[in-house]
C-alpha cells in the first residue's frame, strides 16, 4: 500500500506500507512472559488491533480488559489499583475510580457500563490473548 506524506521540507513522498494481516478471531496471540508481569500491576499490549491491559494477580492468575475507560473516554484501565470486593478481583479506575470486574469486564459500581474482557491462559510460562469474551446478559 502507497501512502503519501508531506514531510518538513513541505515535499510530497510517497512511502510505502506493510500491512500485517490481522490474526483470525480464534487465534491465540502470545504477548509476554508470565515473569514480566508484576504482581497486582497492569501492562499494556496491542492485542488483535486492540489495546488491551493485562494483570497478574498474586495466585498467578492472569486477566485481559480492554484499556478504554468507557466513563473517562480515555486508555487508563491499566493504571488503576487491582483489589478485591468478596471473591470479585477487580481493577479501579484512575480517573473515576469506577471498578471493572476482571473476570467479566462489568462495572462493579454501574450495571449498564462494562469494558472488554478477552480469553487468556498461560502455556509455558508464556501469557497468551485469545478472542473478546461474549458478553454475558
Amino acid at each position: 500500500m502507497a501512502v503519501a506524506r508531506r514531510n518538513r521540507a513541505r515535499t510530497w513522498r510517497t512511502y510505502v506500507a506493510t500491512v500485517t494481516p490481522r490474526p483470525a478471531h480464534d487465534e491465540w496471540q502470545p504477548v509476554c512472559a508470565l515473569a514480566e508481569l508484576e504482581v497486582d500491576r497492569a501492562a499494556t499490549a496491542l492485542v488483535h488491533g486492540q489495546a488491551i491491559a493485562i494483570f497478574r494477580l498474586a495466585d498467578d492468575r492472569v486477566f485481559a480488559l480492554g484499556n478504554h475507560d468507557p466513563f473517562a473516554k480515555a486508555s487508563v484501565i491499566a493504571k488503576g489499583i487491582v483489589g478485591c470486593r468478596g471473591d470479585v478481583p477487580f481493577v479501579g479506575s484512575p480517573a473515576h475510580g469506577h471498578a471493572f470486574d476482571l473476570r467479566t469486564g462489568r462495572c462493579l459500581d454501574d450495571p449498564a457500563a462494562a469494558v472488554p474482557a478477552y480469553d487468556v491462559k498461560v502455556v509455558d510460562g508464556m501469557v497468551h490473548v485469545g478472542q473478546r469474551k461474549a458478553v454475558a446478559a
